[in-house]
This record gives structure tokens, sequence and C-alpha cells, in this order.
């Protein structure tokens, strides 16, 4: 996988401000905020560099007000870290691409994974099939 290194001036210029916000400088956006994505069949993508992370089979509606998906297209392209901000201890998960930062997975999830990635929708963009 080729990493996308840029610079902040050059994620600023390419990004809008919520998508620079969240991918770059690990905000969380409002919750209802982007989870309007189409239902068609499909892939989210991120938002910064455009890897495939998301397929719609895989969205599930959790009653967060985020985009939650039960697994990863492919797990190298997820990455995890721990996040002990705001007084919590959670799992953070970025794009292995570009290290934008996604939103976080729990364990809350539906089956076959058990796994709930509670991902903001500025970092995503969505293409549908063709």
């Amino acid at each position: 996988m080729d990493k996308v290194i840029k610079s902040d001036a050059e994620w600023r210029e390419e990004l809008s401000d919520m998508a620079y916000k969240v991918l770059r400088k690990h905000a969380t956006e409002r919750a209802g905020t982007h989870d309007d994505f189409p239902k068609d069949p499909g892939t989210f993508i991120c938002a910064g560099c455009g890897a495939p992370l998301f397929e719609q089979e895989t969205k599930f509606e959790s009653g967060t007000g985020w985009p939650s998906f039960y697994q990863p297209i492919d797990s190298d392209m997820v990455g995890e870290k721990e996040d002990r901000s705001l007084f919590m201890r959670r799992t953070e998960v970025h794009c292995n691409r570009c290290e934008g930062h996604l939103g976080h997975v729990f364990p809350d999830g539906p089956k076959p994974t058990g796994l709930r990635y509670c991902i903001n929708g500025a970092a995503l963009k969505f293409e549908p099939e063709s």
C-alpha cells in the first residue's frame, strides 16, 4: 500500500472544513450530521485519500447517528490504536493509507463480527457500484 503523505496546508486546501477537522485533527462530528448516504450497493472510501474502507452490505442502522459497519473491506486498510481522550478508553480507527481519523470501533455490533465501526460521515465518500 502506498502511503499518502501531505502537508497540513495541502490537507486544508483539499478537504472540506469538517473533513479536515475529523480526518486530520481527530474531531467528532455531531451525531446525525452525515449519515444520509445512499442505500444503493457500493463502497465507502476515505474522503482524504480514496482508499476503499467499507462495503454498503456491511453498513447497519446502529441508532447512534453515525454511519456504522460491522467490518472493513480489508483489515489492513483500517488501523486501530488506543484512545484515552475525554476520560474514556476507546479504540480509535484510522485509514492506514493516509492516517486520517475515521472514528472508533466498539464490541457491541451485530453478527457475524460483533463489532460496530462507528465512523464520522465526513471521513467517508460513497462510490456507487457501477
